[in-house]
């Protein structure tokens, strides 16, 4: 099932009964750990053992370092498939509970490891897996969002659309492509190793780019169509499955968010922040590793449209909070004012490398983001936050917090992050997809693992940069 047919089917009311077995039964120990013993993880790696004991000892909140201690090796714990065919490695990464990788998810998971991959060979074989494994994923369909470890067709076989024995789900979202070309170049960058960068990495890097640029729909043209026969609004793309109408302007259409919603206006501002940067990076691959000079020089020439589309279109002006990026729009002068706490969102911008926390763009658009002029902010007794129309009104996302503490150059908002975060976990030991602001104890996915590794990097990065926040919070 998708993260919305959790909730519909008793995801709220009967969220516990999600949780691995494993899980279960450490939750019901005396320990504070909720990770599964030893002999059950599904993936194990000595350095983030030893990075996870040196900075759980920084961390004198007790409450703040139970939840790293359950979260940051929360992936590797739960959601690996490793194996290794001739020498050659595979990584399946499941999002958590739902048996299934996404693109976005399985790059997001694994980037909290990344910074150890150069001095521990098992963490470079399973992030050489995962590219292997993603690009094979590319290759079978460009469009699809997620995948299953085999042939399978699942629940959404009967979707209007192309749907491929391996296809979990098939709703474009341009992130999907941009992600993995993240994971590989900050793997190169960060090991120099160039073993993943085979023919078959190649051939979907050419695809990547390929189906980016056919998406900038210059002549109008897309072999893209969905449509689901479903009772939620955001499942169905507009028009036949073909999206809401656009004025070609260079920009990039996604007919879904990162939520996995569907798009209102086509052009998603965040994502298109995200394909500029990921295409550059995409440049660099294909002239350093894969020797690719026109590979390279077109990667270049569509990020430079697309930034410079981007330059010309992607802001409007909100009656309060001034000039603002848009969320979404046309290409006609129409522009959707709101954040999403999935990432890419306009508050994680300055996260994802699109610009800096400084730049005066983003503030304007930051403070619209978390103001009550965002129709996606909440704010409850315990918590305020992003939400979005994914699960029920007035939820809000731990995704969000963390972003808005990770975006931040203020000791007193990141601290309020921390407090929010180390109050609101349910007692589970774990982030959730949405938790109720006002009764924590309601949330949605009780395992969802990109958000417990978000949270690992958030407590990582003042654990490196300001270690006193973290003694703070005791």
């Amino acid at each position: 099932m998708n993260r919305r047919e959790f909730l519909i089917k008793g995801g709220l009311a009967a969220s516990a009964l999600a949780v691995p077995s494993a899980l279960r039964l450490r939750a019901q120990t005396d320990s504070p750990s909720r990770r599964p013993p030893p002999g059950r993880r599904t993936f194990a790696s000595p350095a983030v053992e030893a990075r996870l004991a040196q900075v759980a000892a920084a961390i004198p909140n007790p409450g703040l370092r139970e939840l790293f201690e359950n979260c940051y090796p929360n992936t590797l714990d739960t959601t690996i498939t490793f194996q290794t065919a001739g020498g050659v490695e595979d990584t399946f990464i499941i999002t958590g509970d739902i048996p299934a990788m996404w693109l976005r998810d399985s790059s997001a998971q694994t980037f909290v490891y990344m910074p150890l991959a150069a001095r521990d060979e098992a963490l470079r074989g399973l992030f050489r897996g995962l590219i292997r494994r993603q690009a094979k994923c590319v290759l079978l369909d460009p469009y699809a969002n997620a995948f299953y470890a085999g042939p399978t067709l699942g629940g959404f076989r009967h979707d209007h659309t192309v749907m491929k024995p391996g296809v979990h789900e098939r709703k474009w979202e341009i992130d999907s492509l941009c992600y993995p070309v993240e994971v590989a170049h900050a793997y190169w960058r960060a090991t120099g190793d160039r073993a993943p960068f085979d023919d078959t990495w190649h051939e979907a890097a050419r695809l990547t780019l390929a189906t980016l640029r056919t998406e900038q729909r210059l002549d109008g043209k897309t072999p893209y169509r969905f449509a689901r026969e479903s009772h939620s609004f955001y499942d169905n793309s507009p028009n036949g499955g073909r999206g809401n109408p656009t004025r070609k302007i260079g920009l990039i259409h996604s007919a879904f968010r990162p939520s996995d919603d569907c798009c209102l206006f086509p052009f998603l501002i965040p994502s298109n922040f995200f394909a500029v940067k990921a295409l550059r990076h995409l440049a660099e691959l294909a002239g350093e590793v894969a020797h690719d000079a026109e590979l390279k020089r077109e990667c270049l020439g569509v990020a430079g449209v697309v930034e410079e589309a981007l330059r010309q279109h992607a802001s409007c002006v909100h009656p309060i909070h001034g000039r603002i990026w848009a969320f979404e729009i046309d290409g006609f002068g129409n522009a959707l004012m709101m954040d999403d706490a999935n990432v890419p969102s306009l508050l994680s911008l300055p996260y994802l490398g699109c610009c800096g926390a400084e730049d005066p763009l983003y503030r304007s658009t930051r403070g619209f983001a978390l103001s009550g002029e965002n129709p996606y902010f909440h704010r409850g007794r315990l918590a305020e936050g992003i939400g979005g129309p994914h699960v029920a009104p007035n939820m809000i996302w731990p995704l969000s917090i963390i972003m808005r503490a990770m975006t931040s150059t203020k000791d007193a908002e990141i601290a309020a992050c921390l407090r929010m975060l180390a109050r609101t976990d349910a007692g589970t030991g774990f982030m959730h997809e949405s938790f109720d602001p006002d009764k924590p104890s309601v949330y949605t996915r009780p395992w969802f693992a990109w958000c417990n590794s978000m949270f690992a990097t958030l407590i990582l990065r003042l654990a490196d940069t300001r270690p006193d926040l973290l003694k703070a919070s005791a």
